[in-house]
């Protein structure tokens, strides 16, 4: 245990200070601040001693100057069980600082009310993450608060122990100090690689906690804990329903990525299952592409999330309103669709915000992170090669390139099947290239959907002709893939025997 009689206090945000600035008051803790946090102490009617008084220098540079001097932290560092370092502090006549109270300038929320540049220099903090890192180093005779959300717990443990804090809780808030200074540092590097242009270097490390942090139900499964690690509220607006979940969470995010494929100005409806497509549908009315995307497979859709890329009519609501979904995700209602569909106190809807997925994709294995950059290639028509003497005609075209969109969203290995700009199905997450063609082509089946002249997609090559021949068998007219195999050529020979046109991309889209 150390007792508190000392206390350093600068924050940009007063909210809830007066829990702890009032106990610290009424314990006769010496008080030291700096700025706005001064005139705020000295209205609450506390005694406090300014920064300046104690270091013989004024606040300068356009406040860019306040606590940056060997009073401050000399008084912060010093260890008091070293001998030197008392001697040192005594010769030099510095105050022992024992807790300290900080937060810092808010860049974050700076950005995302579209600070300028010159806005956003102004609020990195300098003096305030020295502090909190000098304090957290120190955690063995100083305690340091950088979350205004422990003020109360500091609070009560000081008003109850008579002035004292123990280690335990001394150690707890220093790693959540060290914790807020690198997330903070992360913005910065993040903002100013933006500014910069820097998009395809890899970091040379990762931050592993973001911020905010919001914490979830439960993960995955309900013994699992969980959290998400961003700001939500620059992806999206909760309009109605319950809170969203982990999985919510992921199928919403695989249907915003799968969604954000297709044009804004054809109406289109992405219906996601376990972060797979099990229904996706163009359409000229925004109600038709639900009803088509819903054909797909009815069954799976049960339960699933929806987005879809037009503001919601009412005549859209009214069939979505038939069936149970977890999520839906558009771009706008219209009130008497919000009618309808708020008649669900616990289903989701949600405004969609988010204009473009990060430039990183995360994903932890053994003890630590694997990052790379999100796959935002896919193919145009000008980028792929014709390699079967067939070549596709228009509606062919449109088949195999819708196609190759859905396949980059499905879990590999797979294949998906479409036509006339609807998905008739898909195999996913087989460990064999045959098996999820074969999935696909039963699951089509399933539904009674005609395979006669439809799309292939595979998400990479095909070693052997084997596929080819199977699609072949079921009417599948035209197949586009990556291509790549030393065996191409066999899979091309296949298809122009069986009288199938064959496009290669170039990209190969695994999803693991």
């Amino acid at each position: 245990m150390i007792q508190i009689k000392t206390a350093l206090l600068s924050t940009f945000y007063k909210d809830d200070l007066a829990v702890l600035s009032n106990i610290l008051g009424k314990l006769k803790v010496a008080l030291i601040s700096t700025g706005g946090t001064l005139d705020y102490l000295k209205k609450l009617g506390l005694e406090v001693r300014a920064v300046e008084d104690l270091t013989d220098f004024p606040e300068m540079l356009g406040g860019r100057v306040k606590t940056l001097h060997p009073k401050v932290f000399g008084g912060i560092l010093n260890r008091r069980q070293v001998a030197e370092d008392q001697s040192q502090i005594a010769e030099y006549d510095i105050p022992s600082i024992d807790l300290v109270v900080v937060n810092l300038y808010p860049f974050e929320e700076t950005l995302k009310n579209g600070g300028t540049l010159q806005e956003m220099i102004e609020k990195i903090d300098i003096g305030g993450v020295s502090l909190i890192r000098a304090a957290a180093k120190n955690f063995e005779d100083v305690c340091v608060v950088a979350d205004p959300a422990d003020y109360q717990q500091v609070a009560e443990e000081l008003d109850h122990s008579n002035g004292f804090i123990s280690l335990e809780t001394r150690k707890k808030l220093a790693a959540k100090a060290f914790q807020i200074t690198a997330s903070y540092d992360a913005s910065i590097g993040q903002y100013l690689s933006g500014i910069a242009g820097i998009k395809e270097e890899l970091p040379e490390s990762w931050l592993t906690i973001a911020s905010p942090k919001n914490e979830l139900r439960y993960g995955e499964n309900p013994h699992q804990k969980a959290a998400f690690y961003g700001d939500l509220d620059a992806c999206y607006e909760k309009i109605h329903g319950k809170e969203l979940s982990y999985n919510n969470l992921v199928d919403a995010g695989a249907a915003f990525d799968l969604l954000g494929e297709f044009e804004t100005h054809k109406p289109t409806t992405v219906i996601v299952k376990h972060t797979n497509a099990c229904g996706v549908a163009i359409s000229d009315t925004l109600s038709l592409s639900y009803k088509l995307a819903l054909s797909c497979d009815p069954t799976s859709a049960f339960g699933g999330v929806i987005a879809v890329n037009q503001k919601v009519d009412k005549e859209t609501a009214v069939l979505l309103n038939d069936l149970f979904f977890e999520i839906l995700l558009a771009p706008a209602f219209e009130n008497d669709a919000l009618e309808v569909l708020r008649t669900r106190k616990n289903r989701i809807l949600l405004i969609s915000k988010l204009s473009s997925k990060p430039n990183w994709q995360i994903k932890s294995v053994f003890n630590g992170l694997l990052v790379q950059q999100n796959d935002v290639s896919l193919a145009s028509k000008e980028d792929c090669k014709v390699v079967s003497e067939k070549s596709p005609d228009d509606s062919e075209w449109a088949n195999l390139l819708f196609a190759n969109k859905i396949v980059k969203h499905t879990k590999s290995n797979t294949i998906v099947l479409t036509k006339d700009g609807i998905l008739l199905a898909s195999g996913t997450g087989q460990t064999s290239r045959v098996d999820a063609l074969k999935q696909a082509i039963q699951k089509a089946k399933t539904y009674g959907f005609d395979l006669e002249g439809a799309a292939m997609a595979s998400d990479a090559f095909f070693p052997f002709p084997d596929c080819v021949e199977i699609a072949a068998g079921e009417g599948i007219k035209s197949v586009i893939q990556p291509g790549g195999s030393i065996k191409d050529q066999d899979s091309i020979d296949a298809c122009n025997r069986l009288g199938i046109c064959m496009v290669t991309t170039g990209y190969r889209h695994f999803k693991h």
